[in-house]
C-alpha cells in the first residue's frame, strides 16, 4: 500500500500517536536527498522534531504537487489533492488533526504560536504550478517566490522565537531576500530538469527574449555556438540579481540567537555555493546540471558547526566557498 493509498483523501482513518506521528515525520526528514540534511546536530535539539514537522508538511505539498504526472489530468488530480491538503490544514489549526503529518505538526503550532497563512501561502504556490508553466517577468517570479519559498524562512523565525512583528522587520526582510535567493538558485540549477521533467520554465521569457519552444529546441544543441552564447547572455543577469538578493539577506544570520544562527547560516551559504557553481559552468544550466562537490559540502558544514560549536558570530560569517573546477 502505498503512503497516499493508507494517509490519502478517502484513506480509512487510522489513530495515530503523538510519538507514532513523530517517528513518521523524523524518518521523512531523513529520507529524502536534499542539498543538505534537514535535522542534522546543527539544529537545536529542542527544535529538531519541529524542523521534522515543517520539513514532512513541505514534501507532502511538494510530492502532491509533482509526484502524480505531467498530463492535464495528472494536473487537475494533483489541484484536487492540494485541496484536501489545504483542507488538512485547516483542521489542524482548528484542533482537529488527523494524518500524522498533522499529528506531529499540531504540537509545533501549540508551542510557537505559529500562524496559518505561510501554510496556506505554500499550498497556494503548488497549487500555482499545475496551472501555469511559465513567467513572463521578473516581478510575476518574485511573486511566485514570496509565496513558495518565503514562507518557510518565516516559520523558521518563528521556531527561532521571532514572531512576526515590528521588532523583528529586519529579520523577516532578511530572510526573505534569502529565501527567495534560494528558490531562484533551484531555478537555474535546474532548468534542464523542469523542462524535462516538468514542461515547466521559471526563466521570465518575455524579459529575456525566449520560449518555452526556443528552449526545448536548444535543449539538443548542445555545441552550436551561437545557442550556448544566446542562453547564457540571458541567464546571466538571472544570476546576478540573485546573487544581489543573497546579499541583501546576508546579515541574518548574525541577528539571530546563538543557537538557530548556524543552521540558518550553512543554507544562505549552500545556496551562494550553488550559484557559484552556476557561474563556474559559465550559466550553462540547460546542458549541464551544477552541483556542490563533498569537498565543499563538508567544508560548509564544517564551518557551521564550528560556529555552533564556538557560539562566535564571525565564524558563520558569509564567506566565499572553496573553488571548484569546473565539471
Amino acid at each position: 500500500m502505498s503512503v497516499l493509498e493508507r494517509f490519502g483523501p478517502g484513506a480509512r482513518a487510522e489513530s495515530v500517536t503523538n510519538e507514532q506521528a513523530l517517528e513518521y515525520v523524523r524518518g521523512l526528514a531523513r529520507s529524502h536527498d536534499e542539498n543538505f540534511s534537514v535535522i542534522t546536530s546543527l539544529v537545536p535539539p529542542h527544535l529538531r522534531d519541529d524542523f521534522a514537522a515543517v520539513y514532512a508538511f513541505c514534501r507532502w505539498a511538494d510530492d502532491l504537487g509533482d509526484e502524480t504526472g505531467r498530463t492535464c489530468a495528472a494536473r487537475e488530480r494533483s489541484l484536487q489533492l492540494l485541496d484536501w491538503w489545504a483542507d488538512q490544514t485547516r483542521e489542524c489549526f482548528a484542533g482537529r488533526a488527523a494524518h500524522p503529518v498533522f499529528v506531529a505538526l499540531a504540537a509545533t503550532i501549540q508551542k510557537h504560536n505559529l500562524p496559518m497563512q505561510p501554510f496556506l501561502d505554500l499550498i497556494d504556490a503548488f497549487e500555482q504550478d499545475q496551472r501555469i508553466s511559465e513567467y513572463e517577468n521578473w516581478p510575476q517570479l518574485i511573486d511566485y517566490c514570496r509565496r513558495s519559498a518565503n514562507p518557510v524562512g518565516r516559520i523558521v523565525l518563528y521556531l527561532g522565537g521571532y514572531p512576526d512583528n515590528d521588532a523583528n522587520a529586519e529579520r523577516y526582510a532578511c530572510s526573505d531576500a534569502t529565501c527567495t535567493a534560494l528558490q531562484l538558485v533551484n531555478f537555474w540549477q535546474d532548468v534542464r530538469r523542469d523542462l524535462d521533467e516538468r514542461e515547466r520554465v521559471y526563466i521570465p521569457l518575455a524579459e529575456s527574449g525566449l520560449s518555452l519552444p526556443l528552449l526545448r529546441n536548444w535543449a539538443g544543441r548542445p555545441d552550436d555556438h551561437i545557442v550556448r552564447v544566446t542562453y547564457i547572455l540571458a541567464l546571466r543577469p538571472l544570476v546576478e540579481r540573485t546573487r544581489e538578493l543573497f546579499q541583501r539577506g546576508a546579515a541574518l544570520p548574525s541577528l539571530l540567537d546563538p543557537a538557530i544562527r548556524p543552521v540558518v547560516w550553512l543554507f544562505g551559504a549552500g545556496g551562494t555555493a550553488i550559484l557559484k557553481r552556476v557561474e563556474s559552468i559559465g550559466c550553462a544550466t540547460l546542458w549541464e546540471r551544477p552541483r556542490l562537490s563533498k569537498l565543499t559540502k563538508a567544508s560548509l558544514v564544517g564551518r557551521a558547526w564550528l560556529g555552533a560549536r564556538m557560539g562566535n558570530r564571525q565564524t558563520v560569517r558569509p564567506a566565499p566557498a572553496p573553488r571548484e573546477s569546473p565539471a
